[in-house]
């Protein structure tokens, strides 16, 4: 679901990139104020996670369509809706800046409609009402699955507002709505399944994240060193195996412009802001689409690592370990300055 600069107006695009630009400051000051010296690490690895995971498109049976987990609402159960807000835009910001996926220009709206929404409307407003201190197996799983899905058409549903209001492609509001929301419907299933294993495994083995998340004092706090490793490692084998095998159909939000536009990557807005903006993703692009060919410029819209004009696995699995990698040192830098940040100002004087 992450945006092309050409379905997007500089203006609706900057409007939206204040608002996310705004979520991050906000978010940076409250994590100042927080006392948890061991959020950064947990940030840092759920990214690395986070950056492998939307490495791996799976298929849409009957579609030709694909999708990939979009990922806010399960951040925003284990870190709580400040840091996993956080963590999505730097995991969004690595894949713009150095592998082209994703617009610069719609950055701001890929931050919102895939870390604000999960993390600042359902979170609060679905899940975190409804889970209750001590779900069930049956609570957990119908509140889980129906906020994964819920974020996700809110997400899409957000993604065709911005690209109508923008008037540059000059889309149906109805059809591209009629097609956007059901196959995001179908993704927010996926989404929903893999978020239910995640977190019922870290509720066997870290419960305590879940109860900080939903505002519940934890009774005892143990390391979190070896739910770092696990996610960790998960991550490493995701994008350094895994990715390798992602589907090579379009994601729902690429089938569903191709069925509106008649192809999926849509011309024309090459120039002004949006040539500028493309020049400067593709000085900045290590691994345009996942893949070694350096020299080609990015795609708008961008498509599946493995879907990159048939890019080796081997450069798939690299660019996928070195992201992984620089996810994770971004988002724990970015933590743990936060948090030296916050240990100077409180630091007494003389």
């Amino acid at each position: 679901m992450h945006m092309a600069d050409a379905l997007l107006s500089p203006t609706v695009g900057g409007a939206v990139w204040a608002v996310s630009a705004g979520g991050i400051a906000w978010c940076s000051a409250r994590l100042r104020r927080e006392s948890d010296d061991r959020q950064a690490p947990l940030m840092g690895v759920l990214g690395a996670f986070l950056f492998a995971a939307q490495m791996v498109n799976f298929t849409i049976p009957g579609t030709g369509s694909s999708g990939h987990l979009a990922g806010g609402l399960l951040l925003a159960i284990l870190l709580g809706p400040p840091a996993a807000f956080l963590t999505v835009a730097s995991v969004l910001m690595v894949q713009a800046l150095f592998f082209a996926d994703g617009g610069l220009l719609a950055l701001g709206c890929n931050i919102f409609n895939l870390g604000f929404i999960p993390a600042f409307v359902v979170f609060p407003l679905v899940y975190r009402r409804f889970i209750g201190h001590a779900p069930g197996r049956f609570r957990q799983l119908t509140v889980t699955m129906t906020a994964s899905v819920i974020a996700m058409q809110l997400g899409a549903f957000a993604v065709v507002l911005e690209t109508v209001a923008s008037g540059v492609s000059s889309f149906p509001f109805s059809r591209f709505l009629l097609l956007m929301q059901p196959i995001h419907l179908a993704i927010g299933l996926v989404e929903g399944a893999v978020t239910v294993a995640v977190v019922s495994f870290v509720r066997k083995a870290r419960p305590e994240l879940l109860q900080q998340a939903i505002g519940v004092p934890a009774v005892a706090e143990r390391s979190r060193a070896s739910i770092c490793a696990f996610f960790l490692a998960v991550s490493v084998i995701t994008a350094g195996g895994l990715s390798s095998l992602a589907s090579e159909q379009p994601d729902g939000l690429e089938w569903s412009v191709a069925k509106v536009a008649g192809a999926a990557e849509l011309e024309g807005a090459r120039q002004g802001v949006h040539a500028l903006l493309a020049a400067m993703q593709e000085k900045s692009a290590w691994f345009p689409d996942y893949s070694f060919d350096s020299a080609k410029p990015p795609v708008d819209p961008p498509r599946s690592p493995a879907a990159a004009g048939g890019a080796a696995a081997s450069g798939t699995a690299v660019s996928g370990l070195v992201g992984t990698m620089l996810t994770l040192f971004l988002v724990f830098s970015a933590g743990w300055l936060l948090k030296k940040g916050s240990r100077a100002t409180v630091a007494p004087e003389g």
